[in-house]
């Protein structure tokens, strides 16, 4: 067999595995951007994460397909790599505003 057919099947497992879920319908509240003074997160429907959050000096940055949610919380991530994003007030109006809480942070949807 050839060199490179050899990795034609671990080259097609990443690439399937670098591909994100789809938002389920019942979780499409969270779709869209959402942003704090500290924090910004983009959601698509077609399942990829962009993430930013700056405390201080630090600030931390992901871009990645979806995974999956585990009860409201999210994880995102390829592979074994994977961050899981922790929502303790899932998307809901709030004085007309729609918001959640991810990882402590409350953003608003705009």
């Amino acid at each position: 067999m050839p060199k490179t057919l050899r990795f034609l099947p671990l080259l097609a497992t990443f690439a399937l595995a670098a591909c994100g879920v789809p938002v389920p319908p019942d979780r499409s509240a969270y779709v869209g951007e959402w942003r704090a003074p500290q924090m910004t997160m983009q959601i698509t429907q077609d399942g990829h994460v962009e993430y930013e959050r700056h405390e201080g000096a630090m600030s931390k940055s992901l871009s990645g397909p979806l995974q999956g949610f585990v009860g409201d919380s999210f994880k995102v991530g390829v592979g074994p790599i994977s961050t899981t994003f922790n929502v303790t007030a899932p998307p809901h109006v709030d004085d007309g505003k729609t918001v959640m809480t991810v990882d402590g942070v409350q953003l608003q949807k705009l």
